[in-house]
């Protein structure tokens, strides 16, 4: 399959970054320097500040060292697809030992991670809210219930941190962990998989807290 994003930068930190990322979410991409032509199905170019007047592109971003990698690979997605927004996104949690984290938008999935504990787990989904909420979205975070004690302290965290248009749910965990023999055993990938399938289950939506102006 021709890669759809190019990566055209020379410096090395935004290089490793970036390819992290994109690898990471197992992207294909096309590795240019600045100033090489660029093909004609590649819909998107990621390259820096200091390297954008060498891209002769309809759609460039522009990456900065300090800035998260996952917001502007996430972005590159977006255009790719062709779209403005998302209409429809799912956020899945699989609580545990290991927290499996999933985002589903549009019925794609667009970002799958890992976490170690809880607190980590509420800060990368505020992260991901932040990154993917507009106007127009409607955004549901669903936790399984496979663990009681952490999905409680989850949805009421998350009720705290997120924005009152999220919705969330509590969604069944039965089945979600059947996994293909290959991830059976390999850690984070089981929760990864059980995150996706909890993103596309329906769930029993939770109250959400009522606020006072």
């Amino acid at each position: 399959m021709r890669a759809e994003i190019a990566l055209a930068t020379v410096s090395g930190k935004a290089y490793y970054l970036l390819v992290n990322e994109l690898k990471k979410k197992r992207i294909s991409f096309l590795n240019l320097k600045p100033g090489d032509p660029i093909p004609l199905e590649v819909k998107v170019v990621i390259t820096t500040e200091g390297e954008k007047h060498k891209v002769n592109h309809n759609n460039v971003l522009v990456f900065e060292e300090k800035d998260d990698p996952s917001v502007i690979v996430n972005e590159a997605i977006r255009i790719v697809q062709g779209k403005q927004n998302y209409e429809k996104v799912s956020i899945g949690i699989d609580p545990g030992e290991v927290f499996g984290i999933a985002v589903v938008a549009d019925g794609v999935v667009i970002e799958a991670q890992n976490s170690f504990s809880i607190n980590e787990t509420v800060n990368k989904v505020s992260k991901l809210v932040k990154q993917l909420i507009t106007e127009q979205s409607s955004i549901t975070v669903k936790i399984g219930d496979g663990v009681p004690k952490y999905k409680e302290i989850l949805l009421h965290m998350l009720d705290e941190e997120l924005p009152e248009k999220v919705i969330l749910e509590s969604v069944r965990e039965t089945g979600t962990s059947r996994s293909p023999v290959k991830a059976k055993h390999r850690r984070g990938i089981r929760d990864i998989m059980s995150a996706i399938k909890i993103a596309n289950r329906p769930g029993q939506q939770f109250q959400r807290r009522i606020t006072t102006s």
